[in-house]
């Protein structure tokens, strides 16, 4: 006949490999916990991210690029185009042709940005111009007119921006 150990033998033997089990366990999840959940970056809010000057890096009409800053071959000149979003709600855009316009902005959802009451109105819109925020990081913002610009032959524009 085959000598079975004590079953007090038996708990201790199971007892002591869950032991080990549970602290793999603990150690692997203090490990991962490590790595992924305390290397994330804070994002700041939409609204912090885009409170600053901005300029023209490159302008697309209708998807054709006319201007990258620094080309020699620009069929427009952006060079002076400024967007000023520092202090909001007020805006300030001067336009490629040194043009400028004063008003309020507001951001809506993370998405919209609307330039409203705007002094003096620029032409064809009412005192208003809207953008899709296609993107802001860092210091860059992509957007682009949601209207037809009257300035630019009714192209759809996008603005790749930098911030100053």
């Amino acid at each position: 006949m085959t000598e079975h150990p004590p079953l007090r033998d038996l708990i201790q033997a199971a007892l002591t490999r869950l032991g080990l089990a549970t602290l793999y366990l603990a150690l692997f999840a203090m490990a991962w916990y490590a790595v992924n959940g305390c290397s994330k970056e804070k994002i700041d809010p939409l609204s912090d991210r885009i409170k600053r000057t901005w300029t023209a890096q490159a302008v697309r009409e209708n998807s054709t690029l006319v201007f990258t800053k620094g080309a020699t071959a620009n069929i427009r000149n952006y060079n002076v185009f400024r967007l000023d979003l520092s202090t909001p709600p007020a805006v300030k855009l001067t336009d490629f042709d040194g043009n400028t316009f004063v008003g309020t902005y507001v951001i809506q959802g993370e998405t919209k940005l609307i330039l409203s009451a705007l002094q003096p109105e620029p032409t064809g819109t009412g005192g208003t111009i809207e953008f899709t925020i296609n993107s802001a990081t860092g210091m860059s913002l992509d957007i682009t007119r949601t209207t037809a610009s009257p300035k630019t032959g009714n192209s759809l524009n996008q603005y790749q921006l930098t911030g100053n």
